[in-house]
């Protein structure tokens, strides 16, 4: 047993020690903080006091006090008459004066019609509110000649009231389903990126070591069964690790978000009011979920002897990954969908989208204790016969990078038991 934890706690500390374990996490870090502050720091290089003026350009007085008033909830745009030519104005936003030139004129049917002048037109931030503001003005000049009661348009153009009432007692509320979609696809994408990188960190591991011939010597004092599974839970607290630190960082940089913002944009990813049995059950499905394909990535870096071919041997396994991501966010928008209640059962895809179901519905507990057994029934039948192909898979050298090569493996786990 000592001689598992020695090699366990090897495992752990190269990989804690290395380049690529150092950079990944700075990196990620810096995301983290950036995300979590997103709103303060678009806020800061935009300024408080950094408005756009914008000329408009038009002999109709009333146009212009209308386009105005349309747009007095656009703070960072100001609108002023310009009294000069068209020439005229475009040479002073070519000096900074202006920021952009709106030029009203009267169409052949009598109504409005703009033309908008900027350095470029590439965003629409600014142009946009001003096309909307004066399509209003071009409905109010329509009413007041048609002679019809401006309310009356002001009715038909106001969007309906149409709410979603779920009839089921515990089912959850609009609202709470909007909140809940944003931080279930952040643990979506959190668990899939996870198994991508820790799985292909176990296979060339197992990889790299019989390349070098290192193996030939662990294997006379260390079983490959304990290899195995010391390789395994050690990236597996290298893993904990590297997660324990994001979230220390995405707590500091979620309390600095709610210090200096409104917390909006955390807010609608549902970071501002996490539920409890949420994280739960993230935790559940992301450990047994790395258990599962942890294993099945060692067992199939046991059949390889060069790290090129680690790469081509786990790709089925990478496709399944990629699979269970694609339906989990198709499910996003249709969790109650009958191929994701059943595909959500099946071991290899039930990390992601049974979690996506908990995480959107009221699934029955007895659902949840379903699946979690079959994962975990999965986890240690593939354990088990990852155990035999391991200790016969690292005996295995030169070019092979088939599945095939499994039945050898086997008959060489038997002859060495």
């Amino acid at each position: 047993m000592s001689k598992f934890f020695v090699m366990m706690g090897h495992t752990y500390k190269n990989r804690v020690k290395s380049k690529s374990f150092l950079i990944t996490t700075l990196i990620t870090i810096a995301l983290i903080f950036t995300l979590s502050n997103f709103q303060s720091i678009i806020d800061a290089f935009t300024g408080e006091d950094d408005g756009k003026t914008v000329a408009v350009l038009t002999d109709q007085e009333q146009w212009f006090s209308a386009l105005k008033q349309n747009l007095a909830t656009e703070d960072e745009l100001s609108l002023q008459m310009f009294s000069g030519g068209l020439e005229e104005a475009k040479k002073e936003v070519k000096k900074g004066d202006f920021h952009s030139v709106v030029q009203l004129e009267e169409g052949e049917d009598g109504l409005p019609e703009g033309t908008y002048y900027a350095e470029q037109i590439a965003s629409t931030e600014e142009s946009r509110p001003i096309q909307q503001a004066l399509q209003q003005v071009k409905a109010v000049t329509v009413t007041e000649r048609s002679n019809i009661d401006a309310s009356v348009i002001q009715q038909i153009s106001s969007p309906v009231s149409f709410q979603l009432v779920a009839l089921e007692e515990n089912a959850k509320t609009a609202e709470e389903l909007d909140q809940t979609r944003g931080l279930v696809y952040i643990m979506l994408f959190l668990m899939y990126f996870s198994v991508m990188m820790y799985g292909n960190m176990i296979s060339t591991e197992v990889a790299t070591e019989k390349s070098s011939r290192v193996m030939e010597i662990l294997i006379s004092s260390v079983s490959p069964v304990s290899q195995m599974f010391a390789k395994i839970i050690g990236i597996a607290l290298l893993g904990l690790t590297q997660f324990s630190i994001f979230l220390i960082a995405g707590y500091f940089g979620i309390q600095q978000s709610r210090d200096s913002s409104d917390g909006s944009l955390l807010e609608s990813f549902g970071l501002l009011d996490i539920q409890g049995s949420t994280v739960v059950y993230a935790v559940v499905f992301f450990l047994l979920g790395y258990l599962l394909y942890a294993t099945l990535a060692a067992t199939l870096g046991s059949l390889v002897s060069r790290l090129e071919d680690a790469q081509q041997i786990v790709a089925p396994m990478m496709m399944m990954v990629v699979a269970a991501f694609l339906i989990a966010m198709f499910g996003l928008n249709s969790p109650d969908a009958k191929f994701i209640t059943i595909s959500s059962y099946f071991p290899f895809f039930t990390p992601l989208i049974m979690f996506l179901r908990v995480g959107m519905l009221d699934v029955p507990l007895w659902e949840i204790v379903l699946s979690l057994f079959l994962l975990t029934a999965s986890v240690i039948g593939l354990g088990l016969l990852g155990a035999r192909i391991y200790r016969g898979g690292v005996l295995m050298y030169g070019k092979s990078s088939s599945l095939k090569d499994m039945k050898t493996a086997l008959q060489l786990s038997k002859k060495e038991g």
